[in-house]
């Protein structure tokens, strides 16, 4: 599979990228397998469906609004179409029929309350985010089963599709499909460069062209623009965020603050960490309450590239061009999917090491890119910015992403603007390779105690008081 970077980066609709996203692209999956008669030998007409999620879509799903999302993706909706605000009634009118009507296909029964089961047993083997989709036919003998696995950043997969992706190398299938810088690894990636005389951004640029992307720097505008759209609509917003912690929205207060220049110290270095921060939180609190945001890889994560983004984009307004705005997106998209591709992106794989440690890494190599650094400083600045997010665990109070998904945004922003830095002002020669750091990251995921992967069941997630 070649991950484009509109892969790494795509609309979609909050809490969560491989909780909510995920499990609705997977109920569209499901459907077309379904209107391209799939079927086990012997089932008579499909008559009904019912779906089980295990593991820590279980856990936390309820938080995560899985369960709305598998409804609302079996009601024909999808994540970058979908209008936030059509959600509770296309629900209720469900629960009062009973009944979907997908599309190309007969009437199926469908009750939320009986059809719908989490599973709170052990989590299907081949990945901690599974779901069975199941049809029957009308004496309720099976008629179709797929499970599908949510593997982070709304990426949807079968155990097939799964054992593919495990089996072949990034640079393997690159190469297969006949791309011209066809790099699994970011040693590979720097040797190509090295030789081609390339920056990052043109090998990916290269790539994405030869994968027949048209419209590539429109696309790459459309997306920019929806994240900076997303933080400006998080700075209208007051009030309590949704799901029972009475998280108050912050970002608007923090940037009216800013605008009006109400610190003492206003113009201390350190007041430009409050404005990269506001600008992170202004996305994940529109995240959080289930407004549209860009997956930067994830949901969870997709403050912090549009905060460095952002940061660089009204604080250093001299060096800005559009050129350099998708050279950022390009090559934070090339280090995003050498993460996805051999390590992970999903918090309940990895923990948030996986999350806003991979945003951070893919914001830091961005803006290391448009500020002019060479190859050898983007992938130091990568690095630096992932090793100092390695063992973040993934622990969302009440599977709520808020705390401390919203302020660990902001503090990977601020990470990365300063790893990005570091990396300009040395010669791109470090100690730790990229390669081994995410190496570093998946072995520290796959140690890591399931509760502290996004199934709410140990650190901060059991440690706040009682409301």
């Amino acid at each position: 599979m070649f991950i484009s970077v509109f892969d790494i980066f795509k609309l979609g609709i909050g809490p969560s990228s491989s909780h909510t996203m995920g499990p609705m692209v997977a109920a569209a999956r499901f459907l077309d397998a379904l209107r391209h008669n799939e079927r086990i030998p012997g089932a008579g007409d499909m008559a009904g469906v019912s779906v089980s999620l295990h593991g820590s879509l279980a856990w936390t799903g309820k938080g995560h609004h899985t369960d709305r999302a598998v409804i609302l993706g079996l009601l024909g909706e999808l994540p970058e179409t979908m209008d936030p605000e059509r959600g509770d009634a296309l629900i209720a009118k469900l629960k009062a029929s009973g009944r979907l009507d997908p599309e190309g296909l007969p009437p199926l029964a469908f009750n939320p309350e009986t059809d719908l089961h989490f599973d709170f047993g052990p989590p299907l083997e081949q990945h901690a985010n599974g779901m069975v989709f199941r049809a029957v036919d009308g004496a309720g003998n099976p008629y179709l089963t797929i499970s599908y696995f949510s593997v982070g950043g709304g990426f949807v997969v079968t155990e097939a599709e799964l054992t593919a992706e495990q089996g072949t190398s990034l640079s393997d299938q690159k190469r297969a499909l006949g791309y011209p810088y066809p790099f699994g690894s970011a040693e590979q990636m720097l040797a190509m460069g090295k030789r081609a005389g390339l920056t990052i951004a043109q090998m990916k640029r290269a790539n994405e062209e030869a994968h027949g992307e048209d419209g590539l720097d429109a696309g790459l505008d459309g997306l920019a623009d929806a994240m900076m759209d997303c933080i400006d609509r998080g700075f209208t917003q007051e009030g309590t965020l949704p799901g029972g912690l009475n998280v108050k929205r912050r970002a608007k207060k923090l940037h009216d603050d800013l605008t009006a220049q109400r610190y003492s110290n206003r113009n201390a270095p350190h007041v430009v960490n409050d404005w990269i921060s506001a600008y992170a939180m202004a996305v994940n609190e529109e995240n959080a309450a289930g407004g549209r945001v860009v997956t930067s890889p994830t949901n969870g994560a997709a403050g912090t590239l549009p905060a460095v983004l952002r940061y660089w984009r009204d604080h250093m307004a001299d060096e800005v061009t559009d050129e350099k705005r998708r050279d950022f997106l390009l090559t934070a998209a090339a280090i995003g999917g050498l993460i996805k591709a051999n390590a992970s992106i999903s918090g309940a794989e990895v923990g948030c090491q996986g999350e806003v440690g991979s945003a951070a890494a893919m914001a830091a190599a961005g803006l290391c890119a448009a500020l002019g650094g060479a190859n050898e400083q983007v992938e130091n600045a990568a690095e630096i910015a992932l090793e100092h997010h390695l063992g973040m665990t993934c622990d969302p109070a009440k599977g709520l992403v808020q705390v401390p998904c919203i302020e660990r945004n902001a503090m990977g922003a601020i990470k990365a603007v300063s790893a990005a830095s570091l990396a300009l002002r040395s010669d791109g020669e470090h100690i730790l390779p990229l390669d081994n750091c995410i190496r570093v990251m998946l072995q520290t995921g796959r140690d890591m105690d399931s509760r502290y992967k996004e199934t709410s069941q140990g650190g901060i997630a059991v440690n706040l008081p009682e409301c």
